[in-house]
C-alpha cells in the first residue's frame, strides 16, 4: 500500500523531494513540478499544519508551516487550507493573514461551507443549519447521561459542535461510549456525526472536504493537485483526488502520519511524520519548482 516511506538519502540531498510509493503519486508529483502554475496545493489544518493538542483552542500552526506555504504559494496556481474549523478560527490560529506570499491564500472552513480569501480578508458563509443550535442545547444532558460530562471537551464551531475525548482517563473508551448516543442526537436534528482522532463532530450533511476540494479544483481549472491530511475527515478529500486521477488530473495524496488513523496512511502515496515534515515537504516542493 501507499503507507511506507521512500525518502532514502534525503539528508544527503536536502532539496530532493521524497519519492511517493505509488506510480499515481509519482505521476502527480511530476506533474506539479513540471507545471506548477496549473497546480492546486491543498492542506488540512489540525494534525497537518498544526500539531494535535488536548485543547483545540491552543492549536497553532507549526513554526515552519507558514514560511513554507508562503514560499510555495507564488509558484503554484493556488494554495488552499481545507478544515473542519470555522474559517476565521483557522486563519487566526494559523497566522495566515497579512503574510507576504500568501496574498491569494484561500481557507475553506467548515468543510467548505465557509470561505476566507486573503485578497478581501473576509469570510463568506451561508446561514447556519438550525439543527446545530438544537444539538447544542441537548448535548450536556446526553454527556451527563453517559457519565462523561466532566471528562470531555465540547468545542463550539458555530456551524457544528465537536466533542473531544482526548482528556478522558480512557479516551478511546469514552469515544466508543459516545458514538451511538451522539449519532442518535445528530440524526434527530438532521445532522451527521463525523468521527476523528478522539473527536466526534456533529455537523450538517452534504458538506465534506472532498466536495470542497473538487469544487475548488474545478474553480481554479487546475491540472494537478496535492492534498495533505491526517484524519478520517480527510478521507473524502483523498477520494476526490482519486476521482480526479480517473478524470485525467494527476494528484498526490499525503498523510501527516499517525498510528491513530491507519485508514489514511494506507491510501496515501506519501506518509510524512506530522506537521513538521509536512512543512518540510512543502518547502522542498517550493525549492524544486523555483526555476
Amino acid at each position: 500500500m501507499g503507507s511506507h516511506r521512500t525518502d532514502d538519502h534525503r539528508d544527503d540531498h536536502p532539496d530532493d523531494l521524497p519519492t511517493p510509493s505509488t506510480a499515481a503519486g509519482r505521476d502527480g508529483l511530476a506533474a506539479i513540478v513540471a507545471r506548477p502554475g496549473r497546480s492546486v496545493i491543498a492542506v488540512d489544518f489540525d494534525g497537518t499544519l498544526a500539531p494535535i493538542v488536548a485543547d483545540p483552542e491552543q492549536a497553532r500552526a507549526h513554526p515552519d508551516a507558514v514560511p513554507a506555504l508562503a514560499a510555495l504559494a507564488p509558484r503554484v496556481a493556488s494554495v488552499a487550507v481545507i478544515t473542519g474549523r470555522p474559517a476565521g478560527v483557522a486563519v487566526r490560529h494559523g497566522g495566515f493573514a497579512g503574510v507576504p506570499g500568501l496574498e491569494h491564500l484561500v481557507v475553506l472552513g467548515h468543510y467548505g461551507a465557509e470561505r476566507w480569501d486573503a485578497v478581501s480578508g473576509t469570510v463568506r458563509a451561508p446561514a447556519p443549519h438550525p439543527g446545530v443550535a438544537a444539538v447544542r442545547s441537548e448535548l450536556p444532558g446526553v454527556l451527563h447521561e453517559a457519565g462523561l460530562w466532566h471528562d470531555t471537551y465540547v468545542e463550539e464551531k458555530g456551524r457544528a459542535v465537536a466533542v473531544h475525548t482526548r482528556r478522558a482517563a480512557d479516551p478511546q473508551g469514552a469515544f466508543e461510549t459516545l458514538r451511538a448516543p451522539l449519532t442518535a442526537l445528530a440524526a434527530r436534528h438532521g445532522l451527521v456525526v463525523e468521527p476523528g482522532r478522539m473527536v466526534l463532530e456533529l455537523r450538517p450533511p452534504g458538506v465534506d472536504k472532498g466536495v470542497a476540494l473538487s469544487e475548488y479544483v474545478r474553480e481554479v481549472g487546475a491540472e494537478s493537485v496535492l492534498y495533505a491530511g491526517d484524519d478520517l475527515g480527510d478521507l473524502p478529500a483523498f477520494a476526490a483526488v482519486e476521482k480526479l486521477r480517473l478524470d485525467g488530473v494527476p494528484g498526490v495524496l499525503v498523510c501527516s502520519g499517525s498510528a491513530e488513523v491507519p485508514e489514511l496512511a494506507d491510501r496515501a502515496d506519501l506518509v510524512v511524520d506530522g506537521p513538521g515534515e509536512v512543512a518540510s515537504l512543502l518547502a522542498h516542493l517550493a525549492r524544486n519548482i523555483a526555476h
